[in-house]
């Protein structure tokens, strides 16, 4: 564990065998988060970041086809930082499922979620209502051309 001021900061699994053999490294992407924001490019071949949950392994196999894509997984991987994790991760998970995955998407999502609340519905009064429908009518456009080239001349 990595205590600062009586916090846990960080704590680390250790991976020690009674052979004393090689063991493994063992990687906590969430670690590696300060690092991947000033260098986005790690993501693509960054061994820490192949551990991650399956929704965020799958938007990261989206969002690195598209150009900029490193960047907007970066940002979207740093609200763990701020929110709780499994908030980001069913934001991330809608974003998918509606076939949408985007930066501004998931913000949209996750502040819907950390909201709770649906927006209120509107009573709108009847007297909003049309009592006469519009119809439509393109000859009006001719008019308002024939009134320009008349203007014009």
């Amino acid at each position: 564990q990595i205590v600062a001021d009586g916090k846990i900061m960080a704590e680390h699994e250790r991976d020690i065998t009674r052979d004393h053999g090689p063991g493994h490294t063992i990687y906590n992407w969430r670690h590696y988060l300060a690092v991947v924001q000033r260098k986005p490019g790690a993501l693509r071949n960054g061994a820490p970041f192949v551990e991650m949950p399956a929704p965020f392994r799958k938007l990261q196999s989206i969002l690195l086809k598209r150009s900029g894509g490193d960047r907007e997984m970066v940002d979207i991987l740093a609200l763990v930082l701020l929110h709780d994790e499994k908030h980001v991760l069913a934001a991330v998970e809608h974003a998918i499922e509606a076939g949408t995955p985007s930066k501004q998407i998931i913000l949209n999502t996750l502040s819907r979620l950390l909201d709770g609340s649906p927006a209120p519905l509107i009573d709108a009064p009847q007297a909003l209502a049309l009592d006469v429908e519009p119809i439509a009518d393109f000859g009006r456009y001719d008019q308002l051309r024939q009134r320009r080239n008349n203007d014009a001349t």
